[in-house]
């Protein structure tokens, strides 16, 4: 018979925020359609992508755990958009070898930042898969982040380790200007 999967859950309203939530899936678990959103200690579970899509998010002090596959697959397409995932303060672990993010977009961005990583991160952290375009303007980054899946020595060429200033505009909600429509205590 035919198999088929859904998304746990499909984001398309700007300024949208979850707090100590749960998403799972046995495939693409989170499709982050559009418009800026927060996630704060979130649990998010799938393989193969699991989370998608063209909105500009920050993921803190969330777990991710996949099942084989990739983390985040962002499907920016120009420098001029906003579109993005930021993952600041969490854990990545899961069975199976798993990819940070894959290109999905010519300018797919996906940050990881302060965030544990376990073995099961292949050492080249990041993949194509089947994108086909050039890498020159993909914005796959990694900063101070630990664990065993951290090692940068062996990533792939077109991915970026980043210094304190470059870091910076990702760290907090102003990567979503969550200071203008976030609760004041962020």
């Amino acid at each position: 018979g035919i198999s088929h999967t859904a998304v746990a859950a499909f984001v398309g309203a700007d300024k949208a925020a979850f707090y100590e939530c749960a998403f799972f899936s046995h495939g693409t678990t989170l499709f982050d359609y559009k418009g800026r959103h927060y996630y704060d200690n979130c649990y998010i579970q799938g393989s193969t992508d699991v989370i998608f899509g063209h909105g500009q998010a920050m993921f803190h002090e969330c777990e991710v755990f996949v099942v084989g596959g990739s983390i985040a697959a962002n499907q920016r397409r120009s420098h001029k958009e906003s579109s993005g995932f930021v993952f600041v303060k969490g854990r990545v672990y899961g069975v199976g070898d798993v990819h940070l993010g894959r290109a999905k977009g010519s300018h797919s961005r996906v940050v990881f930042a302060n965030t544990y990583l376990s073995r099961t991160v292949i050492p080249q952290g990041w993949t194509i898969w089947n994108y086909q375009g050039s890498t020159q303007n993909l914005h796959h980054a990694e900063y101070k982040c630990h664990g065993p899946g951290s090692d940068s020595v062996n990533r792939v060429h077109w991915s970026k380790q980043l210094a304190d200033k470059e870091a910076a505009p990702f760290l907090t909600v102003d990567f979503i200007k969550g200071k203008e429509w976030l609760l004041a205590w962020f």
